[in-house]
This record gives C-alpha cells, sequence and structure tokens, in this order.
C-alpha cells in the first residue's frame, strides 16, 4: 500500500500538481505512513525527475515551478511531523535571499526549493535584502553557504556588497558564497570574489554540493 502512495506522490510532483500532493500525505499520515518515506520515496524522486526533464529539455519554467510548488506544499505537511530520530539528515544550511533594490522571487524560490529536496537546511531571508541582513542571518543560523540572487543589471554591485561585509564580518573562512541571476555569470562571479555561479536551479545544488565537499 505505501508503495503505491509514494509513486502517487512522486507522480503529483511530477505533474506540478499541488493539490494532489497535499490531499495524498495527509492520507499517507492517516494511515500512519512514515513522513520521512514520504519525503525520500516519494516527492524527491519526484522533484529529482522534474530536475532531470527541466535538464535535458523536456519542461520548461513553468512545469519546473508547478513540481517544486507541488513539493513544497506536501513539505510544509510532512516536515512538522518530523521528530528524533526521523530528522533528516542535513547537507548543509543555506542562507538564501535576493540582494537589495531587486524584489524577484521566483529563481530563488525555486532554488530554495530544490536544495530542500536535496537534504539543504535553507534559511530564505526574501527579497530586497541588505549585505547586513545577509551577515546577521549567517551568523544566527551557522550556515556554511550563501546564496544570493540578483535579477536587475543595476543590483549586481549588491552581490559584490554583500561578499565584501561578510569578509569585514570576519565569516569568510566559514561561509561560502554562490550567486546567480540573469544579468550574473561566470565572469562576474570570478571578478567579485564569489566561490560557486549557477545558472539555473538545478545547478545550484550541484554548485552547493561541490562547495562544502558533499557527495552527489
Amino acid at each position: 500500500m505505501s508503495e503505491k502512495l509514494f509513486e502517487a506522490l512522486c507522480q503529483a510532483v511530477i505533474d506540478g500538481e499541488e493539490e494532489e500532493a497535499e490531499a495524498l500525505v495527509k492520507q499517507a499520515l492517516e494511515q500512519g505512513v512514515d513522513p520521512l518515506a514520504c519525503i525520500n520515496q516519494g516527492l524527491v524522486k519526484g522533484i529529482e525527475e522534474v530536475g532531470e526533464l527541466f535538464s535535458n529539455g523536456t519542461y520548461f519554467l513553468p512545469e519546473l515551478i508547478q513540481g517544486a510548488a507541488a513539493m513544497k506544499a506536501a513539505l510544509e505537511i510532512l516536515e512538522p511531523k518530523l521528530v528524533g530520530k526521523e530528522q533528516r539528515a542535513v547537507v548543509g544550511t543555506v542562507v538564501l535571499g535576493t540582494v537589495a533594490g531587486d524584489q524577484h522571487e521566483i529563481g530563488k524560490t525555486l532554488v530554495g526549493t530544490m536544495l530542500t529536496a536535496n537534504g539543504f537546511k535553507v534559511v530564505d531571508i526574501g527579497v530586497d535584502q541588505k549585505a547586513d541582513d545577509f551577515v546577521a542571518a549567517i551568523e544566527e543560523s551557522g550556515a556554511n553557504i550563501v546564496g544570493a540572487s540578483a535579477l536587475l543589471t543595476t543590483t549586481l554591485q549588491e552581490l559584490k556588497r554583500l561578499i565584501d561585509s561578510i569578509a569585514e564580518a570576519g565569516l569568510a573562512e566559514k561561509v561560502k558564497v554562490m550567486i546567480g541571476g540573469a544579468p550574473v555569470t561566470q565572469d562576474f562571479a570570478n571578478e567579485i570574489g564569489a566561490d560557486g555561479y549557477a545558472d539555473d536551479a538545478i545547478a545550484a545544488v550541484a554548485v552547493a554540493r561541490k562547495l562544502i565537499g558533499a557527495a552527489a
């Protein structure tokens, strides 16, 4: 019975069916199915398939967004039910945000969902965040990665300001900085001293793992 539920949950994420995913995890909990198994054998498999379909060009941004939304909705129901030894192993902690002067949300949220799916603890501080806000979140959470996005050419220099602020706070040796966003390039990342660059949410997971030496 559980296997069929896991398969249905996986498919709900692949199809981007948010309400179906919510209904299935509620059903699973009512039946006493392990929440962690629902995540690992249902949701994670589903979002990994969505990522693969996106990477090979079968899926596009709308399908990626829908799949991520379905997974996020189901996770919000399941994660509070995880207790004690059932808590998911944390690969690393990521502070995620969009820089000051920029209100773009979708890309950042997708990155957060994909990182969460792959075992990272994500502290999403939102949009229009100053460098000091990032630094405060790093200090509070003990994060070992910062993910910052800029979707406007006018806010690109906020990424450099963030890296400078992290260094000034004495955190440069403790936290890796990865950046992304439409106007961001690998050359720009190199220029400002960022540790990593990703051009989409799927690539961001691989970059984050590489930055902290986590196995793929």
